[in-house]
């Protein structure tokens, strides 16, 4: 028994493939009845998002999972296995372990520390657990990752700093006001940059919205998507004097917005502060604005100045969560070292309670006389010697078992007391075990690097994109 990944994700595919692989959150219990009815895997959890669909399984081995899971890739990419396979990434035992943790901690996306990644792993385990499709070992390690990328978010800022031109505008914007809520925002030009980020200030909360536009149906396409309202081009001059935010984005070949029309727009504001965001190349604002008083004026080079140097701060903290993965990892292979020692411990525990009850039984029969009170209390204290008896053994297996990781350690601990061999753990654990820790003193980052290395060697960074795809 094995545990594997097998998926694609935005380094590994474009994004033409993941489309075609991509599994709603519809078509997933129809999916894992049929894997649940393979005999070839025994666990499953489904991770599908717009940059990655990865299958976190175990199964029965290594060659039979890659089989049944290159075959269902393929049938929903609509190609042939070969065509397909360089786009694959397959990841057996520790690799799966380590990767999980940095995909849940967002240390695995795009966009080093974004917070939805978590969420869609806890959904992908939910749907998983209500299918009946993990077990226990799936059921520890997702709840072990989703712990994980908790305390990476509320323990670190990894995710706190600004890594988009469109967020780091809405960050600036706050700086000036505070709060965003309440707060009149005028678009001009209905572009992709403008809608982004007019989308992120909707979320913190502004309030009246207008758009103006050359084109006036694409400035009211973009006000009905977040409920604000259209003008005509020529009614740019005078909104500009009511809104507290002016994002510009029009591509027009020269100035858009004046120096003399900033002006005009100060007066009669009363002091209230007049936010400039200008993301359009080449400039749409006149840079002279910026010496007006109560005006605060960002252009995109601000805006990429402040990217860059949170994106520096993200990767400080990416050696933090780092460090809390090696230290998860570790306490997730211990748990799993555990579990060949478990039938062990529970199999002398039943040899203890069967001999407490065999000297008890013995016990009453010479003894006729004994109350039903006297029995209980002797009954009670017998039960405690064989437990305190056997309390520091117990413990000392799990430790010894989990530092040695071997089954040597669990037949040695079966002899000793003189349990049969059918209470010795699955050799199925072993496996998983043995695949496990392989190599477990390494570090995330050297993990990472081998990783890479790995990937590009296999051709899957770089991988040409079928004919079928172009």
């Amino acid at each position: 028994m094995q545990l594997m990944m097998v998926g694609m994700n935005h380094r590994t595919a474009p994004v033409e493939l993941r489309e075609r692989v991509a599994i709603a959150e519809a078509d997933l219990e129809p999916i894992y009845l049929q894997f649940s009815q393979s005999r070839t895997l025994f666990e499953s959890v489904v991770l599908s998002t717009c940059n990655r669909t990865e299958l976190y399984v175990v199964g029965a081995s290594v060659q039979s999972v890659r089989d049944y899971l290159q075959k269902f890739l393929a049938r929903r990419a609509g190609m042939s296995e070969e065509a397909m396979l360089p786009h694959v990434m397959w990841l057996q035992g520790e690799a799966v372990v380590r990767h999980l943790m940095r995909v849940a901690s967002g240390l695995d996306s795009m966009v080093v520390g974004e917070t939805q990644i978590l969420g869609q792993v806890r959904d992908a385990f939910r749907v998983a657990s209500e299918c009946g499709a993990t077990g226990l070992i799936l059921n520890q390690l997702m709840r072990t990752a989703i712990h994980l990328g908790k305390r990476a978010h509320t323990e670190t800022a990894i995710g706190q700093n600004a890594v988009s031109v469109s967020y780091a505008a809405v960050q600036l914007a706050k700086k000036v006001f505070g709060d965003l809520h309440g707060r009149q925002v005028l678009v001009v030009g209905a572009g992709k940059m403008g809608r982004l980020t007019t989308q992120h200030l909707h979320a913190n909360g502004i309030g009246a919205l207008r758009v103006v536009n050359r084109s006036l149906e694409r400035a009211e396409q973009l006000a009905e998507e977040f409920g604000g309202t259209a003008i005509e081009w020529s009614a740019l001059a005078g909104a500009l004097a009511t809104a507290d935010i002016v994002i510009s984005s029009t591509g027009a070949p020269g100035l858009v917005i004046t120096k003399e029309q900033v002006e005009a727009a100060v007066r009669g504001r009363g002091g209230r502060p007049l936010v400039l965001i200008d993301i359009a190349v080449p400039r749409d604002i006149d840079p002279a604005a910026a010496h007006t008083s109560h005006v605060f004026l960002y252009d995109i080079d601000d805006l990429e100045g402040v990217v860059a140097a949170n994106q520096a701060e993200r990767a400080r903290e990416a050696e933090t969560v780092g460090r809390m993965i090696d230290e998860t990892f570790a306490s997730f292979v211990a748990w799993l070292a555990e579990q060949r020692v478990v039938p062990v411990i529970s199999a002398i525990r039943e040899k203890g309670a069967e001999i407490q009850a065999s000297v008890m039984a013995s016990l009453e029969r010479k003894l006729p006389e004994l109350s039903e009170r006297e029995r209980k209390l002797i009954r009670k204290h017998a039960m405690s010697i064989v437990n305190q008896l056997l309390r520091d053994p117990i413990r000392n297996m799990k430790e010894i078992a989990t530092a040695q990781g071997g089954a040597d350690a669990v037949q040695l601990f079966a002899q000793l007391f003189g349990v049969s061999e059918e209470a010795l753990a699955d050799p199925a654990v072993d496996m998983l075990l043995d695949s496990a820790v392989a190599e477990p003193g390494l570090s995330a980052q050297a993990w990472e690097r081998r990783e890479a290395e790995g990937q590009r060697a296999a051709g899957l960074r770089n991988a040409p994109l079928h004919p079928a795809l172009r």
